[in-house]
């Protein structure tokens, strides 16, 4: 069940419907991600920080949190910048990231909320800042790309990790899957 990135990337890219002008309008608008990006990172972990699970993985290390915001702030920016046009570095970056969520334990049931705290977040800098409506239109879709790296990864790593440890093969846990939500 391995994942192709670049293939995740620009099946993402037609399903929430990422356009040339998004990127086109993402990297015009890339200095000011950039600006902003320290202060996102603050709502991001402040929210994240507020949950006691969550601010145990966040402070598990003694630098942990430094490092995390250093990446988060790297992460919004190449939101903007796309890094290689939401490219092959794009998409193996995003998945290393969505990887990195799932081997630290931070789970979907946390990463979904705060996501929607940047983009709330992020929303009122557009209104304050006097950023148009596409603007927040294209982060929201960049967004949302970014976050399905992050739950695939969920999906890929769990699926590999039962398939190694059973020796089941993939038809077949996919059909136990099938079969286990029908009954749900």
């Amino acid at each position: 069940m391995a994942l192709d990135a670049s293939t995740f990337l620009i099946t993402m890219v037609k399903r929430i419907g990422l356009t040339d002008q998004d990127k086109t309008l993402l990297k015009a608008n890339a200095d000011w991600g950039k600006e902003i990006a320290p202060e996102m990172a603050d709502h991001f972990y402040a929210y994240l920080g507020n949950d006691p699970e969550m601010n145990a993985i966040l402070n598990s290390t003694e630098d942990r949190i430094h490092r995390l915001r250093v990446t988060f702030v790297e992460w919004f920016y190449e939101m903007f910048t796309g890094m290689d046009d939401w490219g092959d570095a794009y998409a193996d970056r995003r998945w290393r990231i969505g990887v990195v969520h799932v081997r630290i334990g931070i789970g979907p049931q946390h990463v979904v909320p705060a996501m929607a705290t940047v983009v709330r977040e992020v929303s009122k800098r557009l209104k304050t800042d006097n950023k148009s409506e596409a603007l927040q239109d294209a982060l929201s879709r960049i967004c949302m790309i970014d976050l399905a790296f992050i739950e695939q990864a969920y999906v890929e790593v769990s699926s590999a990790a039962v398939l190694k440890e059973t020796g089941w093969t993939e038809g077949l846990f996919k059909r136990l899957i099938t079969t286990g939500a029908s009954g749900v």
